[in-house]
């Protein structure tokens, strides 16, 4: 499981700031019963608890200022001036529609103007607004736009890949069907050539061992 520990550091969820964990709990044992089974029975006396707890992991996000993530940032790159690239950043999210998983993989890459960034920092705000209700368009925009706005660089390009159970487990019910989203600004939108040369470096075979 991803650890997002780091995500509780926030302020707390102003949105669900008149709710009591008890009310929440409440709510998880009125939908068992609606479902048709006993929340009183030794099997899921817990289960309302347990749930709680899980949502507070799924939707952490709430809690998090995301551009806050960015803003630290440095400038001794030597001269450095070329792309920066993450690939392969898990996605953990739930659709707002059903609030059913969305899981796959995000590329970020930017183009520094004379500014650089931790690369976990660009991890963290994956989890920052994928632990949201999400559509996936919306967050590929959200993620690039904090980017943007934080690091002020020459562009950004974002790419998420993800699978969607609101279409795998219900509805149409068609498993292994990927969604691809992307964002690009600054060079990466305006540049075929910056733009091509960051498809080809996130689609090229990843190493699965790198020797140190």
């Amino acid at each position: 499981m991803q650890n997002v520990s780091h995500l509780f550091d926030y302020k707390k969820r102003k949105i669900m700031s008149d709710i009591t964990k008890e009310d929440a709990e409440n709510a998880i044992k009125t939908i068992l019963k609606w479902i048709g089974d006993d929340p009183t029975r030794e099997g899921l006396k817990d289960t309302p608890r347990r749930v709680v707890k899980s949502f507070n992991e799924f939707f952490a996000g709430y809690n998090v200022e995301p551009e806050e993530i960015l803003a630290r940032t440095f400038e001794e790159t030597g001269g450095y001036d070329e792309m920066i690239i993450l690939k392969d950043i898990r996605v953990e999210s739930h659709c707002e529609h059903h609030m059913l998983p969305i899981i796959g993989k995000a590329h970020i890459a930017y183009l520094p103007n004379k500014r650089v960034v931790g690369i976990s920092k660009l991890a963290r705000i994956v989890d920052a607004y994928g632990k949201r209700l999400q559509i996936q368009e919306k967050m590929t925009a959200q993620i690039a736009n904090s980017i943007n706005n934080v690091l002020q660089p020459k562009g950004v390009a974002v790419v998420i890949e993800a699978t969607h159970q609101c279409m795998s487990t219900r509805g149409i019910h068609k498993s292994g069907v990927i969604m691809k989203t992307s964002h690009m600004t600054g060079l990466f939108r305006s540049d075929e050539r910056t733009r091509q040369e960051f498809i080809d470096l996130i689609t090229s075979p990843t190493r699965t061992e790198i020797n140190i």
